[in-house]
């Protein structure tokens, strides 16, 4: 999978747009982390991944930010529910038009996720008791895919650069808190494979700003205050994630 920087610019303004519109809507609604869902959506879509999997105690505007991103992609999104809680999240999914991108699932996360193969991106809210068992059930595509442990709060790990029937098959690499201070992406790409070097050789952009594609387009709250940049080392092929302020 070749990296898409249009892909990665339209979901991150898709989901700037989307969640500011959310958080509008919902006085309660939280924002521990800012500019996750932007982050994890260019991630998602910028690697062109078309199955997604989240498994999360209730449908956030994390949500929101896969479904954008599965938009850009032409992808899936399933969303693993222990149990139909999706609230406000799903009327906006809905009133954007992106139920058609979303198919929830209901039941034990544990049972429903071993349904699944070959997962291009998975993000799993570690909030719950049983996530590291959640981690090792993914069952990931083996040439190339990312998976995002979210919510690493009060001592809890995640991967580590260990992902289960990966062992002398491919490379796999853990980012701890790229951004914030409770997520871990982890890459994961075949033995031999560049890993993205060649796609990513001159760095590639997704801002908080501007127009440009994908039913994005706008600003946001926070829009115009930071960008993202990837990069790859020349020499490791490792990737690495930048939030860049943006000059004044």
């Amino acid at each position: 999978m070749d990296w898409s920087p249009d892909f990665a610019k339209n979901a991150y303004l898709d989901t700037l747009k989307l969640c500011s519109k959310h958080e509008e809507q919902c006085d309660s609604c939280s924002t521990s982390e800012p500019e996750s869902k932007e982050f994890i959506s260019a991630l998602a879509a910028g690697m062109n991944a078309k199955f997604i999997v989240e498994v999360t105690p209730t449908a956030s505007p994390s949500t929101i930010a896969l479904a954008a991103a599965a938009r850009q992609t032409g992808g899936k999104l399933v969303c693993i529910l222990p149990e139909p809680r999706l609230g406000e999240s799903q009327k906006v999914i809905d009133d954007s038009g992106l139920n058609d991108m979303v198919e929830f699932k209901t039941g034990d996360p544990a049972e429903l996720l071993s349904s699944y193969e070959n997962i291009d991106f998975s993000l799993v809210d570690c909030k719950t008791d049983n996530y590291t068992n959640l981690l090792e059930m993914l069952d990931v595509n083996p040439t190339r895919s990312m998976v995002v442990a979210d919510n690493l709060v009060e001592g809890r790990t995640g991967l580590g650069g260990h992902v289960k029937g990966m062992e002398n098959k491919g490379k796999v690499r853990s980012t701890k808190h790229p951004i914030g201070k409770g997520m871990e992406v982890t890459m994961i790409g075949k033995l031999g494979d560049e890993f993205g070097k060649k796609s990513h050789s001159k760095g590639c952009h997704s801002r908080g700003r501007g127009g440009g594609g994908g039913g994005g387009g706008g600003s946001g709250k926070r829009s115009g205050k930071s960008e993202w940049v990837i990069k790859v080392d020349e020499n490791s092929g490792e990737e690495h994630f930048f939030r860049m302020p943006k000059s004044l």
